[in-house]
């Protein structure tokens, strides 16, 4: 089985790594755009932001192509996931392929505009992510079939979410960031930044390319890089995955 990954604070990574698999992080497949990937089972494991995968993961769906008797998805989110899955299979049709198996696993919610980090965990108890977890490892496992029905409420929030989606798509998010005196210019942020969105000099500069991960915020050791909106100055990177493991994921 071959895993293909995307992640940011580590949650979608914690997921991958509970799974039997050859783990493959989005940014260096796309770095390394190999035409076909073959196994007898792939699965893509992903956050959603905004109820649509980061752009990054739909433009290495638009260009992957698999030869599998069985693919699979999971999306991680902290909210709401809306209609992401069920649009997500329509859109990759286009591409030639469909998913044999979707379903999303509710963990974290690490959006600093709306949520307050303490806040979060403390609720990770009712959310259940582990026992979730399992009925989905357990899925894959026997291969089962399965794709999310899809309500009206479920597409009235996605309906919501074009907007600020397509907001997010221009990659200009990171520019809004600030970066205090508490700055050492340790490099942290630009190596676990999956979109080599981050330069340093005598400063730290942001380009055009964010994906809204929000990694280099998280990961910062020195909690120095802040949005003026944000709920929460805590920080969150999931505790089943080092630091060393998002850089070696996004380098």
């Amino acid at each position: 089985m071959k895993i293909f990954y995307f992640t940011g604070t580590g949650n979608s990574l914690a997921v991958a790594k509970q799974f039997r698999a050859d783990l493959v992080s989005i940014p260096q497949a796309i770095k390394e755009n190999i035409p076909v990937y073959k196994d007898d089972a792939i699965g893509i494991i992903f956050p959603l932001y905004c109820l649509n995968p980061p752009k990054m993961v739909r433009a290495f769906l638009k260009q992957a192509r698999f030869q599998t008797n069985y693919l699979f998805a999971v999306a991680t989110y902290g909210n709401q996931a809306g209609a992401a899955m069920q649009e997500l299979q329509n859109t990759v049709k286009n591409y030639g392929f469909q998913f044999d198996y979707m379903n999303t696993l509710l963990m974290v919610d690490n959006f600093l505009p709306n949520f307050e980090i303490a806040e979060e965990i403390a609720l990770l108890p009712q959310k259940r992510t582990q026992e979730c977890l399992e009925q989905i490892l357990a899925d894959v496992s026997q291969r089962k079939h399965y794709i999310p029905e899809v309500t009206k409420q479920d597409e009235s929030f996605s309906a919501m979410c074009i907007p600020l989606m397509k907001q997010q798509d221009k990659g200009e998010n990171a520019k809004a960031f600030t970066v205090n005196d508490r700055c050492t210019l340790c490099g942290v942020c630009a190596k676990v930044c999956p979109a080599n969105n981050i330069s340093l000099s005598t400063s730290v500069t942001f380009q055009n390319r964010c994906e809204s991960c929000y990694a280099c915020i998280h990961a910062c050791p020195q909690n120095a890089i802040h949005l003026a909106n944000e709920k929460s100055s805590l920080r969150w990177r999931n505790p089943f995955v080092t630091l060393a493991e998002l850089i070696q994921s996004n380098q």
